[in-house]
């Protein structure tokens, strides 16, 4: 069974950093698709950024280009999310998602996941 743990989430300022993380275990992840997907109050999830695992070709959503940068750790089977310049818009559960590989355009997109991970909340201040 697939299992996906987030961290690194909490309060921050606005203009200040954050990495979350998730580590995923129960299966191989040679060639998974791995994304970060977020969740306001009252809004719909969103894409935020997702990478192949093998072909390493990362996606960023445009709210986040410039300021987020996703990698992978395969040693330790670790998805990281780096999040500068953090605004109080991206305010959010960030949820963390897995699948055999996914190409693109569905990388990008949530239902397509088989995986999630339970959230973990980012809070930007003004």
């Amino acid at each position: 069974q697939v299992q996906l743990v987030e961290s690194g989430g909490g309060l921050v300022q606005a203009g200040g950093s954050l990495r979350l993380s998730c580590a995923a275990s129960g299966g191989t992840f040679s060639g998974y698709a791995m994304g970060w997907f977020r969740q306001a109050p009252e809004k719909e999830r969103e894409f935020v950024a997702a990478v192949n695992w093998i072909a390493y070709n990362p996606y960023y959503a445009d709210s986040v280009k410039g300021r987020f940068t996703i990698s992978r750790d395969n040693a330790k089977n670790t998805v990281y999310l780096q999040m500068n310049s953090l605004k109080p818009e991206d305010t959010a559960v960030y949820y963390c998602a897995a699948d055999p590989y996914l190409g693109y355009p569905e990388i990008t997109r949530g239902h397509e996941y088989d995986y999630w991970g339970q959230g973990t909340q980012v809070t930007v201040s003004s």
